[in-house]
């Protein structure tokens, strides 16, 4: 189970290291309100795709391995209480004949009790909101605190006026040229050595 986490477009509102998400109807008035001011002066645009330099930061491995491990752990403990109600559920059908009225009655709202508990347990481990997407969070968060800060000291240091995320695809673009992508010099402020990495990669692929 692999879980997408990306930065989106830079700003600064409090301590200028607020993250917001650009919609494309947004992007798009950007673009044209930055054509139309090219004219008058001349900006510099850069972008990056946080979940490759993710992908390629040593910890994010390690991260990953403890996703996976909690949702593994969760998994199957869902898995354990969804088979308790499936037994429930087969003896139900197999002593359905002997029950009285008040007995078969009492055995049904048991089974609709442990199917709700079951529906509660998995939006609890696994929803929107839940346990997994919190902990993912929490462990993802220094990584993309390390991944702004190099992009904030790139923009800075070369004189970029806006830096955008193209990762996952919700920042859209009609085209991006790839002279401009940053993600090399963001792995490189993060001390990545991109050739090791791609070696490392090819290396996998072979033995897989």
């Amino acid at each position: 189970m692999h879980y997408v986490y990306a930065l989106r477009v830079y700003y600064s509102e409090q301590q200028k290291r607020i993250m917001r998400r650009l919609t494309p109807s947004l992007l798009l008035t950007a673009c044209l309100l930055f054509t139309a001011s090219t004219a008058q002066a001349q900006q510099t645009i850069g972008h990056i795709d946080s979940q490759k330099i993710l992908k390629q930061m040593p910890e994010y491995e390690t991260v990953q391995q403890k996703v996976d491990q909690l949702a593994k752990e969760w998994r199957n403990k869902l898995e354990k209480r969804q088979k308790e109600v499936d037994e429930m559920f087969k003896e139900y059908q197999a002593r359905e004949m002997l029950y009285t009225d008040e007995e078969r009655k009492k055995k049904r709202e048991s089974i609709m009790q442990a199917e709700k508990e079951v529906e509660q347990m998995r939006s609890k481990y696994f929803g929107p909101e839940g346990q997994l997407f919190t902990r993912q969070k929490e462990l993802m968060r220094p990584l993309q605190e390390r991944i702004l800060t190099a992009v904030e000291s790139i923009a800075e240091r070369e004189g970029y006026d806006y830096v955008f995320d193209k990762a996952g695809g919700e920042v859209l673009f009609m085209y991006a040229d790839s002279e401009h992508s940053l993600n090399d010099d963001v792995l490189g402020e993060l001390g990545i050595d991109t050739e090791q990495q791609q070696t490392r990669s090819n290396n996998q692929n072979r033995g897989g």
